[in-house]
């Protein structure tokens, strides 16, 4: 058995999607499909840094897929809990839909990988690949067209702007943050309408998006495909 081939579990409860992950997977020449279980509470080893006792013959877990359809507060959960553990194997998260919020939330979880169930072939195996090398990866689009999010010029922000771009970054709404600087939720606005034209950047989303790209989160852009 070739010992560098990273394995990759399966968490979904569609057995044909199930199946054709499971061929691509083997079929690639440096993963392989490690098995699959059908609830997250089944995951609870990859937590420990174990593989699952449910598993026909138990492999070292590299990496785990999982469903958002088990729930996005449910999924986050797990993220939390899989990322307080060193040891632990990484996530990536994919959905039928995945909205700029959802993805957001995810990132801040602590998932490696986002994509939509309706990705091409290859870009499942990029994504795989980028995280079981200790990378983390996310679908192009998911925050729009890549071209209209910018890295954020933080010099031209002042002391107050950038508390409010931090916060944005860690997901917090307009009202928590002015709770939490002792303003209005308007003022908290203005704020952000000035972030905007002057960072060039598209949306909350994409400021806190630029933010993780800023700190190492993700990568600037998406790997290059794998070539033998």
């Amino acid at each position: 058995m070739d010992s560098t081939r990273k394995n990759v579990l399966i968490c979904d409860t569609q057995p044909v999607a199930v199946e054709g992950m499971k061929w691509l997977i083997d079929n690639s020449e440096d993963l392989r499909f490690a098995g699959s279980v059908v609830n997250l509470a089944l995951l609870q080893p990859v937590i420990e840094g174990s593989e699952p006792q449910s598993l026909a013959s138990p492999l070292q877990v590299d990496a785990v897929i999982i469903d958002k359809a088990f729930g996005l507060v449910e999924v986050m959960e797990f993220l939390r809990a899989l990322a307080a553990n060193s040891h632990s194997a990484p996530a990536v998260v994919w959905g039928s839909t995945v909205t700029e919020n959802e993805a957001l939330r995810l990132l801040q979880a602590g998932a490696k990988g986002i994509l939509r169930r309706t990705s091409e072939s290859n870009t499942l195996l990029t994504c795989l690949r980028a995280v079981t090398s200790g990378g983390t990866w996310m679908e192009d689009g998911i925050f729009g067209a890549a071209e209209k999010i910018y890295n954020p010029r933080r010099s031209e922000l002042t002391s107050r702007e950038r508390e409010i771009v931090a916060l944005v970054e860690k997901g917090l709404r307009n009202r928590d943050i002015g709770q939490m600087l002792g303003i209005q939720t308007g003022t908290v606005k203005i704020h952000l309408k000035h972030i905007f034209e002057k960072t060039g950047v598209r949306g909350r989303y994409g400021l806190a998006f630029t933010g993780l790209q800023g700190k190492g989160s993700i990568p600037a852009a998406a790997p290059p495909p794998f070539t033998a």
